[in-house]
């Protein structure tokens, strides 16, 4: 019996391989065999087998070849076939891995499991607990690092299960959270962490009305910037006297604690308690001020764990999912008692 006419397929399209596609790819983004080879690990040889077997398969199935060889030294250019098929590809090769993601957090499998840098602690912590219990089931648990400005748009994209960080909110219900389950830390403002003596700038609070007369070392992203936007606009740069700029809040603190720079770095609520109480050593010797929000809007910084909202409650309480949200809720429990024993005048 003959097969219909879906079943029916070249051969050489049914010969081609995802290691094939993804070949394809490499060779779009490094321009020659031998910068694709870079990037796969392989010989260069490998590399321009592959490319050399597709551009003649379907150089004969399309009527015209993937690339074309030009002078040596330069990158190969792609036809318009070529162009459409590394498209086509792309998605073909994001598409397969989404679903095989799918299918291991359905039944739990594996997990992929996030952290900004000030949140790690906890995160490896509530890993520690439940490490064990994974490598019986096993289950293959993956830690990344996710930076601020990434938190929610890798969680929504599901490269994520689960993050520990911070995101910038309103005070009361933001709309950017909806779609977002959220285990709440703790909201807040931010700190000012300065080098300057009391006599340069007296405490214990500074409205934030006076930060542009105030030696700053700014980020150019993460949360302190989305802050300086809402209080002074796209062109907070132009306000603010900048004295340094600064790639992460750590590398601002020991500038301040170097005495390199004198001035204040902005902070989370709970990077400046922690620089207060001697917790973080790369603020030793540094002031902690309140910083009191005197323009608006109100802005908070919300510090927490983000799943996608509906996620956990359509899984069982087995599932590795829910197992590492517990394990971060007790974490979360056992620092509020710690804080309240040691913090108990606060």
């Amino acid at each position: 019996m003959p097969l219909s006419d879906r079943w029916q397929y070249p051969t050489a399209l049914l010969d081609t391989t995802m290691d094939q596609l993804r070949t394809l790819l490499a060779v779009h983004e490094a321009g020659t065999a031998l910068g694709a080879a870079r990037l796969l690990g392989r010989e260069q040889s490998s590399v321009q087998k592959q490319l050399d077997t597709m551009n003649r398969n379907f150089g004969a199935l399309c009527g015209e070849p993937l690339v074309l060889k030009r002078g040596r030294s330069q990158n190969v250019l792609f036809t318009a076939t070529g162009e459409s098929l590394a498209g086509l590809a792309r998605g073909t090769l994001k598409d397969w891995r989404e679903e095989v993601r799918d299918c291991r957090r359905r039944l739990g499998s594996g997990l992929v499991v996030g952290s900004t840098r000030y949140t790690l602690g906890f995160l490896l912590n509530a890993v520690e607990l439940v490490t064990e219990e994974f490598k019986s089931r096993g289950v293959e648990l993956k830690v990344e690092h996710v930076r601020t400005r990434d938190l929610l748009e890798r969680l929504d994209a599901k490269e994520l299960d689960l993050v520990c960080g911070s995101v910038l909110t309103t005070a009361g219900r933001d709309g950017r959270l909806d779609g977002f389950e959220v285990m709440e830390w703790r909201r807040g403002g931010l700190s000012l962490v300065t080098n300057l003596d009391a006599g340069e700038l007296p405490g214990p609070a500074v409205p934030v009305g006076e930060l542009p007369a105030l030696p700053l070392a700014v980020s150019a992203d993460g949360l302190i910037p989305g802050f300086l936007r809402g209080w002074f606009g796209s062109r907070y740069r132009q306000e603010l006297h900048i004295a340094a700029e600064i790639d992460t809040v750590q590398y601002g603190l020991e500038l301040l604690s170097s005495g390199v720079v004198r001035g204040c770095v902005l902070v989370t609520q709970g990077i400046g308690d922690a620089v207060a109480d001697g917790r973080l050593r790369t603020g030793a010797g540094l002031r902690t001020l309140e910083l009191t929000d005197d323009i608006g809007p109100e802005l908070e910084v919300l510090v927490g764990v983000f799943v996608r909202d509906g996620e956990r409650a359509a899984l069982d309480a087995a599932h590795p999912l829910n197992v590492v949200w517990n394990a971060l809720a007790g974490e979360n429990a056992r620092w509020r008692r710690v804080m309240r024993k040691g913090m108990p005048g606060r």
